[in-house]
């Protein structure tokens, strides 16, 4: 079975200020004892406000695997730390370091929200820590600001959008009109878009925006109506998702100009938006009814152990576990070899739940993007839209 420890902020605190006088412990450790204590595994998630929900489906896959495992891998008990991030990045900095310096911690692993993981792995990169993102998908933490140490088992937010591009190309789409809030995740995945959508000769007629978490759409939804185009591709997530698809579907749009959009979309919202989100196609690396057996018992097994479904969230925390034990096997679950375990971990290949899983030189996942549909409040898997689709690793000293 695993340990299991969750840091209060003030217990963090404490942490924090003893980290000096915990220093000296680590010089007498004999090599033999070390082996035998747990891998602390630092958890940097939201357990609390907007993203709880992605947090803990991520940590329960976590659990589930090192469960299945007997609680060990190679040979080492494994004992998670979590800590709360709150989604807010002002504090992943002072967070980061309670783990690190703090509780001491072998391997970090976070976040969901990418402001959080820009701060985490900046100080992952200073320390050299083996870390792993289990969602986060702000594109430059794999181009760059890649890192030999620094891995994403999720995607990056321009590599659904380039996916989505091609996709909508493949269908005959040839002029769109773009949608999303004005913040960098949006910037990203439309600019991922546009790229493959006009390389495949598609025509943008019109980029529209509203600041984040804006969800007065009325004034966009009119403009598209004039513009015509044949088709739109958005970018929102959660809440502002329901709202949007539900206001395009009372604007009288859906009928007449299909919607397209990054998985996020229609993830996670499918019953909230009901009938309006029918017909609306959405492009992911990951689809509930993938027919591999790795998907089948994946979540099987997970739902029999939290009666609930697995989503691409609990498949991301799962694919985090799997890469990490890749790695530790390599080196005999010695995590003091750190640069034999991160090339191990670069180097992992296996079947995910959601297909090939493999990393790309900028430690990016190169993986399937599914086509969906969203019929009768489930993301319907139409067809792989793409196979071993990979980011660019553009700027990414690693890949040079």
């Amino acid at each position: 079975m695993t340990n299991d420890i969750r840091i209060s902020r003030r217990h963090a605190l404490a942490l924090a200020a003893g980290a000096g006088a915990l220093g000296f412990a680590g010089p007498l450790a004999r090599p033999a004892i070390a082996q035998a204590k747990p891998i602390k595994v630092g958890l940097l998630l939201p357990y609390s406000g907007t993203y709880a929900q992605l947090g803990e489906a991520i940590t329960r896959a976590m659990e589930m695997y090192v469960k299945q495992q007997g609680g060990a891998l190679a040979g080492r008990q494994i004992q998670f730390v979590k800590l709360d991030d709150e989604s807010e990045p002002p504090k992943a900095t002072d967070l980061t370091t309670k783990l690190v310096q703090g509780e001491k911690v072998d391997v970090l692993m976070g976040s969901v929200h990418s402001g959080v993981a820009m701060a985490m792995s900046k100080i992952a990169r200073e320390e050299g820590i083996p870390t792993i993102i289990p969602n986060a998908g702000a594109d430059t933490l794999t181009r760059q600001l890649c890192a030999k140490n620094v891995f994403r088992s999720s995607f990056s937010n321009g590599q659904v959008g380039l996916a989505t591009g091609k996709a909508m190309v493949d269908a005959g789409i040839k002029k769109v009109v773009t949608f999303t809030w004005k913040y960098a995740a949006g910037d990203e995945s439309v600019n991922g878009f546009k790229d493959t959508f006009t390389k495949g000769g598609g025509q943008v007629l019109k980029d529209l925006t509203v600041p984040f978490p804006n969800v007065e759409f009325q004034s966009a939804l009119a403009e598209i109506a004039s513009l015509k185009p044949d088709a739109v591709y958005t970018f929102f997530a959660g809440g502002g998702a329901v709202k949007f698809i539900k206001d395009y579907a009372a604007a009288g749009l859906k009928s007449s100009i299909p919607l397209w959009g990054a998985g996020f979309l229609t993830d996670g919202v499918e019953s909230a938006v009901g009938s309006a989100g029918d017909g609306v196609m959405t492009v992911l690396h990951y689809a509930d009814d993938v027919d591999t057996p790795e998907n089948k018992k994946f979540r099987a097994d997970f739902k029999a152990a939290y009666k609930s479904d697995a989503d691409v969230y609990a498949v991301q925390g799962w694919d985090a576990m799997q890469l990490l034990d890749a790695g530790l096997k390599a080196v005999g679950g010695d995590v003091s070899k750190r640069d034999a375990l991160n090339a191990a971990i670069s180097k992992a290949s296996f079947k995910s739940p959601r297909g090939p899983f493999k990393l790309s030189a900028s430690n990016n996942p190169i993986q399937n993007m599914y086509l969906r549909e969203l019929k009768g409040g489930k993301n319907v898997l139409v067809k792989t839209a793409a196979t071993d689709f990979a980011d660019p690793t553009t700027g990414c000293r690693l890949a040079s």
